[in-house]
């Protein structure tokens, strides 16, 4: 296509724009409402997303260390745990350390520990971490058949049923995001859809005179283009100073409910780049697949 054709396609379809005054602005509104929900709720997935990875990060193994082991095993011991796939760190906790964080634990009544001090009947331990926290269980059965090891504990019952959630979790996340942006698909082909059928005679008699597919077609493909670009940017704009507000003014506050919000950047950049792409692809479709109908005089 030469130049100047493809500049006039582009003319024609910006005029088309400001033709159809109200029908241009259903289209626009359609794929603006539509993308922020998108927009918003893939925010609200990512950051749930966060969630449950920093929930599962927190998963770690304790291995405790039988009474009767000499410094040398404890550090045999450690060397066999560092040398284990998939291991990411391993950190000694001594027992008295173990009654310090169990005194702290129980608040008021961790007091009545103070007494076993001197004492102390706990084991040393080692705090053993996961490369995966998928891979706890695995890491934890191949640590408590060695040597030196009293006992392994990572909260097993509590770590099955949060690896489930955070699972099942992820899984509707994906499941609703897809279905939402199939749902945005059809509601905005659909007013698009409209906009082309109400100029329905203008199309066909272009056919008649002898204009061909290609020209008749151009310029619904950019004004497409342009409704699902410039719808695009509403929600942009929105959910970009609304989330960096949000971030910045309440970053902290969810911080202390154990939920750290996720830096707006680079997310924001990436969401945009999604919600252009998005409008962009159902706007051209939209007008394409519409006019498509119509060609066949």
């Amino acid at each position: 296509m030469k130049f100047r054709t493809l500049g006039r396609h582009v003319k024609e379809g910006t005029k088309n724009l400001g033709r159809n005054g109200w029908m241009t602005f259903a289209s626009i509104s359609a794929v603006t409402v539509m993308l922020f929900v998108v927009g918003a709720f893939l925010l609200l997935i990512l950051n749930a997303n966060n969630f449950a990875s920093s929930v599962e990060d927190d998963v770690e193994i304790r291995a405790y260390i039988e009474l009767t082991a000499t410094p040398e095993q404890q550090e045999e011991l450690r060397t066999q745990i560092e040398n284990t796939p998939n291991v990411e760190s391993v950190t000694f906790l001594s027992k008295d350390e173990g009654l310090d964080q169990l005194i702290d634990s129980l608040n008021e009544a961790g007091s009545a520990f103070e007494s076993i001090r001197e004492e102390n009947p706990l084991n040393d331990a080692f705090i053993v971490r996961a490369a995966s926290p998928q891979l706890t269980e695995s890491i934890s059965q191949q640590i408590d058949e060695m040597p030196y090891v009293e006992s392994t504990n990572y909260g097993q019952d509590f770590v099955e049923r949060l690896f489930a959630f955070t699972d099942l979790a992820r899984t509707i996340g994906v499941i609703l995001i897809v279905g939402m942006m199939f749902t945005a698909m059809f509601l905005i082909a659909n007013t698009i859809k409209i906009t082309i059928i109400a100029r329905k005679r203008e199309i066909q008699i272009m056919k008649l005179v002898g204009a061909t597919n290609g020209f008749i077609r151009w310029p619904f493909f950019v004004e497409g283009l342009l409704l699902g670009v410039v719808g695009s940017l509403i929600p942009i704009v929105v959910l970009g100073f609304g989330y960096s507000y949000l971030y910045s003014a309440y970053g902290a506050q969810f911080e202390m409910l154990f939920f750290s919000l996720l830096s707006p950047f680079p997310y924001i950049w990436q969401i945009a780049a999604l919600l252009v792409g998005i409008g962009a692809f159902i706007g051209v479709w939209g007008s394409v697949m519409s006019v498509r109908k119509f060609l066949k005089v």
